[in-house]
């Protein structure tokens, strides 16, 4: 099921617009090809990012958002053009439409700051996806969620009924999202589910990875008297806590704050840790390469 409630469009009219990604081995002439292909295609560069590794042997990554008219009916000969260049320099490449909106499932436990972070970024406009539809273990967001026209799905979990619940989440998202989010969802997502979204699960960790992976991670940093909390943005791999990092952000803590404390202050910085990195994904401004990111933000 997916909801027909859409948020506020951007202003800019994205309709020709596409987004395309690309890293390889760096060497010269990388962008002079990629340029010189959506010349010769009649597309009009409007923003170009790059980044290399090492210009001697390194990779390279670059991110470029094109204007091309008629962009729907020419997407598929584009790519297939692209793929000889592609071939050349040994690229991983891909091209998105930026009009296409990507479609999210939000899980959520009973913790709710950040689910209402990223519903009001959705109302406002500045998060450029839809909300499929929200999933949770507890019952308790409904009231939330629902007059907001996007389909609730309690789905309570215990260690019994772990698999069971898994079998039921996977068949509402499969073929209906494109993107999980983990908005303090305090589950341990399994190896089987994350196959079927390879860097398309994002979760919000509260502390600063690597320090406290797992669980109470406040009342770890408490107990360790550290000067600085915060929250991680990542991808969920089979390493618990250990997939690629897309944002983090701290804030200073003092002696006198104790664990509720903690709590209070960091859920500030995960909702505005985890905002940031949903929307740069769904603006196709992320690339993995093996266990870290490049984000041209």
């Amino acid at each position: 099921m997916v909801s027909n409630v859409t948020s506020k469009s951007k202003s800019t009219n994205l309709t020709n617009r596409a987004r395309m990604l690309v890293s390889c081995p760096d060497r010269p002439g990388i962008v002079a090809a990629v340029s010189r292909f959506l010349y010769e295609h009649g597309a009009n560069i409007v923003q170009s990012d790059q980044y290399t590794m090492d210009p001697e042997g390194g990779l390279f990554f670059i991110r470029i958002e094109f204007d091309l008219d008629n962009l729907d009916a020419r997407r598929e000969q584009l790519k297939a053009d692209f793929a000889v260049v592609a071939a050349e320099f040994n690229m991983k490449w891909s091209i998105t439409r930026a009009s296409r909106k990507k479609r999210l499932a939000i899980f959520v436990s009973k913790e709710d700051h950040c689910l209402l972070e990223l519903l009001w970024h959705w109302q406002s406009g500045d998060l450029d996806a839809d909300i499929a539809m929200v999933i949770s273990n507890h019952d308790d967001m409904r009231g939330l969620v629902e007059p907001l026209g996007i389909p609730y799905h309690h789905i309570p979990v215990t260690p019994d009924t772990k698999a069971e619940a898994e079998k039921r989440q996977l068949e509402l998202v499969s073929g209906q999202v494109d993107v999980v989010i983990l908005a303090r969802y305090m589950q341990i997502i399994s190896p089987k589910f994350i196959e079927h979204f390879p860097n398309k699960i994002i979760n919000i960790h509260h502390s600063f990875l690597p320090a406290f992976v797992g669980g109470k991670p406040y009342a770890q940093a408490y107990n360790r008297g550290v000067k600085i909390i915060g929250a991680t943005a990542h991808y969920v791999t089979e390493e618990l806590d250990g997939g690629p990092i897309i944002e983090q952000d701290v804030q200073r803590v003092s002696h006198r704050d104790n664990v509720d404390d903690l709590k209070r202050i960091g859920r500030h910085i995960e909702r505005t840790v985890l905002a940031r990195a949903v929307n740069w994904h769904v603006e196709d401004r992320v690339i993995v390469h093996q266990n870290k990111t490049v984000v041209f933000s």
